[in-house]
């Protein structure tokens, strides 16, 4: 896959840049162009390959990439759990 980058001008004249397009290739990113802007003029296509995600998306690892050090689910719950006060 392919990401497609425009910056285009409207029929009616206005500049509008950094459009992303995901496509297999650069016609195909075109025509979906296309459907949303009718009669647009393209100024600058820039093209970036991009890799697909095959793995699932690992909970601990979110939390490690949020709290910024290496997760252990189980052991934060457990503390947690541990320093609970009781209210009742």
């Amino acid at each position: 896959m392919t990401r497609y980058g425009f910056n285009i001008r409207t029929r009616t004249g206005q500049r509008v840049d950094n459009i992303c397009i995901m496509a297999a290739n650069q016609a195909d990113a075109e025509r979906r162009l296309r459907q949303m802007y009718h009669h647009c003029e393209i100024i600058h296509c820039q093209t970036e390959a991009v890799t697909l995600r095959n793995d699932p998306l690992d909970l601990e690892g979110v939390i490690g990439i949020i709290s910024n050090e290496p997760a252990t689910l189980p052991s934060v719950a457990r503390s947690r759990l541990r320093n609970k006060s009781s209210t009742h």
